[in-house]
């Protein structure tokens, strides 16, 4: 069965470390700061001027005036610091940031994405994310597999607009994980009660597969 939004942020979090300064894009990367281990110690930044964030606030103690970059109520960990832009992108240019969390509209077998504009649609617009995927090593993308017409997200080249190039590591999504090596999405594993023939089907890329592959435990 293939993931729900909140099953691939729950993914995802598996891969945030102790100590790490992580960057959560809009979509379903805000969702990974609700699944971090209680155990290790995170400091989640947003863009707009945060660094501590926490978790989404429960209904009815939502606090207005502090929000995401996605514009979201969200908490403030202790000791969380605020600050402008300008200090917000010192800090993702000057690659102080380990772990950068984005959405995408499209990925290419290259490792580039593009999430940022479809032509003749209506669309928040890039924000930071060329910025930070110019400046970030290790870049998680959350996304679905296949768009609403049911075609494949995962191709041998973006057709959108890239807001970056060769710059994707790692991708979670609604079917599997992958991971890019030299120019090939390589399966490392699957949804529960996904096959790996669906996952073939829903990929036009280039799909490398060895052994057996393992569902997602979470």
């Amino acid at each position: 069965m293939a993931l729900s939004k909140e099953q691939i942020a729950q993914r995802i979090a598996k891969e945030v470390k102790d100590g790490y300064y992580v960057n959560l894009g809009i979509g379903i990367p805000t969702l990974v700061a609700n699944f971090v281990r209680d155990d290790i110690s995170v400091e989640f930044q947003s863009e707009n001027g945060i660094l501590g964030m926490g978790p989404f606030p429960f209904e009815g103690e939502e606090d207005p005036d502090l929000i995401n970059a996605g514009k979201q109520t969200i908490t403030a960990m202790p000791g969380a610091s605020f600050f402008d832009s300008a200090m917000s992108f010192g800090m993702i240019r000057g690659q102080h940031v380990d772990l950068t969390i984005l959405g995408a509209m499209e990925v290419s077998q290259n490792g580039d994405i593009a999430n940022w504009k479809i032509p003749g649609k209506m669309v928040k617009g890039m924000g930071g994310a060329m910025d930070l995927v110019a400046s970030a090593e290790n870049i998680i993308v959350a996304m679905m597999h296949t768009n609403r017409e049911g075609e494949s997200k995962l191709l041998r080249q973006c057709s959108l607009p890239l807001t970056g190039v060769k710059c994707v590591k790692k991708i979670v999504t609604d079917l599997a994980v992958l991971e890019i090596i030299e120019g090939k999405f390589h399966l490392l594993e699957r949804a529960p009660g996904i096959s790996v023939e669906e996952i073939q089907k829903a990929t036009e890329g280039d799909l490398i597969i060895k052994g057996n592959i393992p569902e997602m435990v979470f």
